[in-house]
């Protein structure tokens, strides 16, 4: 059986006037992503234990009518809220005016009424297998697209405006001829426009356009620790973390310095001197006094006429460059 899918582009209105059919774009979308893992949670609530039914046997039926059931509490929802508003003046309770958890409620209200026992019981509720399973036939659902986005995003579409007491979400002006009303929407600001980034595919409402910039994965920056490199918002983490060569590091040889690792070797060769102390007192260990290791120090730097030691930027590959030039210096072959 068919959905009754709403069409984005009807303007309601009352009587002779004309309703601005635009919403926020990006809470219509944040809307219909809650309809699946909804459905989904109904689905295995209701045949959990059931030999004889799977999630996926029951979707159809169920989300026939899960829809309605929401349909039928948002189209009646504004007109509730005010009279519980004005019955309730005198006490604390308030109905909820985020549309995200009026709709959640709306979905929690259905799902009660479709769980078998097992279902019921609290301890189910809140057990890693049942999120398991949830999380398993939402993706089997995705994988077969039995529930297509864009048919979820028109009903959200519908949603939203039913629910949306304060048209924080969509645009409330109406207009009493097809003309007005053509100009208003060429500058609406619900209107949507394409994300200008190349590769973003999002459709955003030109009010939101600025926080979704600010966001976007696709949107190219400088390094934000200040290399040469423009890349992606989304590759910057990997970036900065990976090969930056702004990337922070500790020196290798254990002195207490810290600096991008594209001045490492200029490190290395003004601390030659330190890290030479560092590697001659664990090759020498014993039978050196701290004067004699730094005058043994001079003498490699002098005898080092290639700047192999300055070149070596880590401990090991230092400690042969001074086996080595211990050996040169005293006669002896090489190691």
């Amino acid at each position: 059986m068919d959905l009754p899918v709403a069409d984005p582009g009807t303007e309601r209105g009352e009587g002779p006037l004309l309703q601005c059919p635009y919403c926020d774009s990006e809470a219509m979308h944040k809307l219909a992503q809650l309809l699946l893992p909804g459905l989904a949670a109904v689905c295995v609530d209701g045949t959990t234990g059931d030999l004889f039914r799977k999630p996926s046997v029951v979707a159809v039926e169920l989300r026939k009518e899960r829809v309605d059931y929401i349909m039928q509490r948002s189209d009646t929802f504004i007109a509730d809220a005010l009279n519980e508003s004005e019955a309730n003046q005198e006490t604390e309770n308030e109905m909820p005016e985020d549309p995200f958890e009026i709709v959640s409620i709306f979905m929690d209200d259905f799902s009660s009424t479709k769980r078998n026992i097992i279902g019921h019981v609290s301890g189910w509720l809140l057990s890693d297998n049942r999120e398991d399973k949830i999380d398993d036939f939402v993706q089997e659902m995705e994988m077969t697209r039995f529930w297509p986005l864009d048919r979820r995003e028109a009903i959200a579409e519908v949603l939203l405006k039913n629910v949306d007491l304060k048209t924080k979400f969509h645009c409330p002006e109406k207009y009493e001829n097809e003309e007005r009303l053509a100009d208003h929407k060429e500058q609406c600001s619900f209107r949507p426009v394409s994300c200008p980034n190349d590769g973003c595919r999002a459709k955003v409402s030109v009010r939101c356009m600025q926080d979704h910039d600010a966001a976007c994965p696709f949107k190219v920056l400088q390094c934000e620790q200040n290399c040469e490199k423009r890349l992606l918002r989304r590759d910057m983490d990997r970036h900065c973390v990976t090969v930056c060569s702004m990337r922070p590091m500790k020196c290798p040889f254990g002195c207490d310095s810290s600096f991008p690792e594209c001045d490492l070797e200029k490190h290395c060769l003004e601390f030659l001197q330190a890290h030479l102390l560092k590697v001659l007192k664990a090759i020498h260990k014993k039978g050196r006094s701290k004067e004699e290791l730094k005058e043994l120090a001079q003498k490699l730097e002098k005898y080092d006429e290639h700047g192999k030691l300055a070149k070596a930027q880590d401990a090991r590959p230092l400690t042969n460059v001074v086996k080595d030039l211990e050996a040169k210096m005293k006669g002896e072959p090489s190691s």
